[in-house]
């Protein structure tokens, strides 16, 4: 067991807390990382704010890269000194989803989550909870060795902690999870991190026209260099723009908000036949009410993807290699690297459209 230092959200809607606490072990399966760098995820926000249910006291922050520090006695992939991300999806690799290639779906995440003692603890004794059971805003984490994949030197962490959660998410939700075809049509809704990154997968994915949606003029202007053919301001009528400018609806909306709202915008802005993907995170409670016709009359498709619904082990190591080849822009989407302590004014500049990610340096 070590003592580090972590920001522990202890009451809602409140800064985070520094503070130290004790990092157990590994058991054999964990690995213990020494974190380098955190972005900072409008997810934590969820949390952090009360709209998605957390138990506090708990450490918040899951898009990690870090240098492993130590290992369990059944570790066999990983070693001390090895530069890492996350796979923040946890799998078996056993249950029926796994094996057929679902792992962000694992039916027995909840069984591969136990050990037998807290992972943190404060120094009197009461456990502290991980977010996604990783806990990122803390100096050391303990993570599963399935969890984690070896990045290479050439990949600078502060970038390479996208990998692990808005690009896998965005990027995997084109091709894993509504599959894009070469010359379709694509809309994104939400032009934050994720949505940039959906933005990147749909270019890759060599789509016809992508056309950005969002209030914010500056994330409209910086969503052209991630590949946006054209760029509508979501306080317009966006059926109509997307209608004027490419005479017809889109063959697959991306939802990157998390509201009811731009959900049923997505819906209705697809041409007949097409599909609309959920990306972003909804407060606990948020409902649908979506007009049936579209599904009878036009055939219209409605999916959900978490966590970019691929395998994160095989995606992330691709990732990498496409931004070693410069085809996906990761330093680009890096607007600032802050310092550890000044992790709650980065969410507080979250709320500017001048930021797409901002990463935590846990170095300093």
């Amino acid at each position: 067991m070590i003592t580090t230092e972590a920001a522990l959200l202890t009451t809602l809607n409140e800064p985070l807390e520094f503070t130290e606490i004790l990092v157990d072990d590994p058991e054999p399966n964990e690995v213990r990382v020494a974190v380098s760098n955190v972005g900072l995820c409008h997810s934590d926000l969820h949390y952090m704010t009360g709209t998605v249910g957390a138990v506090l006291p708990v450490v918040v922050g899951h898009e990690v890269a870090g240098v492993v520090e130590s290992v369990g006695s059944a570790v066999t992939s990983l070693r001390p000194g090895d530069r890492v991300v996350g796979a923040l999806t946890p799998s078996c690799g056993l249950c029926r989803n796994c094996q057929v290639g679902h792992s962000t779906q694992c039916q027995r995440v909840s069984q591969i989550r136990q050990r037998p003692r807290p992972a943190f603890k404060l120094p009197g004794g009461q456990a502290v909870e991980r977010l996604g059971d990783i806990g990122a805003f803390s100096r050391h984490t303990l993570m599963r060795e399935n969890s984690l994949v070896r990045v290479p030197d050439e990949v600078g962490l502060h970038v390479g902690c996208l990998l692990s959660c808005c690009i896998v998410t965005g990027v995997g939700a084109v091709f894993r999870g509504a599959q894009v075809r070469a010359g379709a049509t694509v809309a994104v809704i939400g032009c934050g991190g994720v949505g940039s990154a959906i933005i990147q997968g749909a270019r890759l994915a060599g789509a016809s026209a992508i056309v950005a949606v969002d209030l914010d003029d500056a994330r409209l202007a910086a969503a052209r260099t991630y590949g946006a053919t054209h760029v509508v301001n979501g306080a317009a009528d966006v059926q109509a723009e997307i209608q004027k400018a490419l005479g017809d609806g889109v063959d697959y909306a991306f939802e990157a908000v998390g509201s009811a709202r731009t959900a049923a915008t997505a819906l209705s802005i697809l041409r007949a036949t097409g599909t609309a993907c959920l990306v972003g995170i909804a407060p606990d409670g948020t409902n649908l009410t979506l007009p049936a016709s579209d599904f009878f009359f036009g055939e219209k498709r409605l999916i959900g993807s978490y966590m970019g619904s691929g395998q994160a082990h095989e995606d992330i190591s691709q990732f990498a290699r496409l931004y070693l080849q410069g085809r996906l822009l990761l330093d680009e989407m890096v607007s600032d690297v802050i310092g550890f302590h000044e992790i709650n004014k980065g969410f507080e500049a979250m709320k500017s459209g001048e930021v797409t990610r901002i990463v935590a340096d846990l170095t300093e």
